[in-house]
């Protein structure tokens, strides 16, 4: 097996990197611990993430993106998750989530409607998988879609769908069930297709949004779905293969969702490093401390292992190589590491660490989802293990 790697980035990618850092500076670090206090979506900064091309990041041109690679999405959304997860996640969901699923899937046509928008960043997108019964087990999906004459008539609900409530959300591709299909040994299962449906449609509800523990800037809804008509050639791929597309999807945005908790557990770095060299108790840095920079160095440590392993499963995936086992591991790794770094990051501010508006605080709220979203940490370690031939 080929393990080699490149980590050494390209000036385009390090301009951006650079780019990207520079704007979290300057445009958002300022306004994020107001709108996590105050549980607002901050459209003008996505506007300005907008003008800066990086939701078009992994698009080609004819479609309105920038040309570029998954990897540029990653070194963004590192860099923008140091500061405001909230701010990443927005950016995460619309690209892998939003827009994602009709540039890989899509007929021409619905690329040639909906992608300008959403690369563009002037509208965002959300997809609906998630119910109270069913999002690893697709199995469980209860929401149902009816072919009614040259309609889809779409019923059901959804649960903790991100970006779909926003005022310049446009659509939400949703998964649901369309018939049965009928296995060689005889038995069926679940037909399960994925369907556009504009958030203007009538019967499409987006409920009251949800009270977080964290990402308190990113806008999350349960969904209401009652009557909805959307045209028959609102179907996104092949019919029943709606959640298995879905999975290839989840595997690209894994690498995504890594990258940015290790942002995240790098920006807790950043943070307890700075603070540890200023914060004086008995005449000295507390940095001065072999308990406190041993914690630090910990951190590092983590934070850097998570960018090898997100490193090396972007690399195959742009190499066409097999990654699925790869991304698990990253997400695995970062999401660990994000946690434990903000747990480890509050300590070292000690007090400080436990008041909201700090940076390590939000940290501390928000980390907790990145073992949680696009895939639990037993989820991970369930495909890591049969990627070993073990039966999980």
């Amino acid at each position: 097996m080929d393990l080699r790697m490149d980590h050494v980035l390209s000036e385009e990618h390090q301009a951006l990197k650079e780019a990207v850092h520079d704007f979290t500076q300057e445009v958002v670090a300022p306004v994020s611990a107001a709108h996590d206090a105050d549980h607002s979506f901050p459209y003008e900064v996505i506007a300005q993430m907008g003008e800066m091309g990086l939701f078009g990041l992994p698009f080609p041109e004819e479609h309105g993106g920038q040309g570029g690679d998954y990897f540029a999405l990653c070194l963004a959304l590192e860099e923008l998750a140091k500061v405001d997860q909230s701010v990443a996640i927005t950016l995460e969901a619309g690209v892998s989530l939003g827009a994602m699923p009709i540039h890989r899937f899509g007929t021409e046509a619905q690329k040639q409607r909906w992608l300008p928008e959403l690369t563009s960043g002037r509208r965002l997108a959300g997809f609906g998988l998630t119910e109270s019964e069913a999002g690893s087990d697709a199995g469980g999906t209860r929401t149902r879609a009816v072919l009614d004459g040259d309609e889809w008539v779409i019923d059901g609900t959804k649960e903790f769908i991100t970006n779909s409530g926003t005022t310049i959300t446009s659509l939400v591709t949703v998964t649901a069930v369309t018939g049965e299909q009928q296995l060689p040994d005889g038995r069926t299962k679940k037909e399960i297709s994925t369907i556009l449906v504009p958030t203007d449609t009538p019967g499409f509800t987006a409920e009251p949004a949800y009270d977080k523990v964290g990402w308190n800037a990113s806008d999350t809804h349960p969904l209401t779905l009652s009557g909805v008509r959307v045209p028959q050639e609102n179907l996104l791929g092949e019919r029943g293969r709606g959640y298995a597309n879905f999975l290839g999807i989840l595997d690209e945005g894994r690498i995504a969702i890594a990258a940015l908790a290790t942002g995240a557990a790098q920006g807790c770095v950043d943070e307890a490093a700075r603070y540890a060299k200023e914060r004086e108790t008995f005449g000295a840095a507390i940095g001065t401390n072999q308990a406190i920079s041993f914690k630090i160095a910990r951190m590092q440590a983590r934070a850097h292992s998570a960018r090898l392993a997100y490193y090396d499963a972007a690399a195959r995936m742009l190499e066409g190589r097999p990654f699925k086992t790869e991304a698990a591991i990253a997400k695995l790794i970062a999401g660990e590491a994000a946690m434990d770094n903000a747990r480890d990051a509050t300590q070292v501010f000690g007090g400080y660490g436990f008041i909201n508006e700090s940076v390590v605080a939000r940290h501390y709220r928000d980390s907790k989802i990145l073992e949680i979203g696009e895939g639990t940490t037993e989820v991970q370690l369930m495909l890591i293990a049969r990627s070993l031939g073990l039966d999980a």
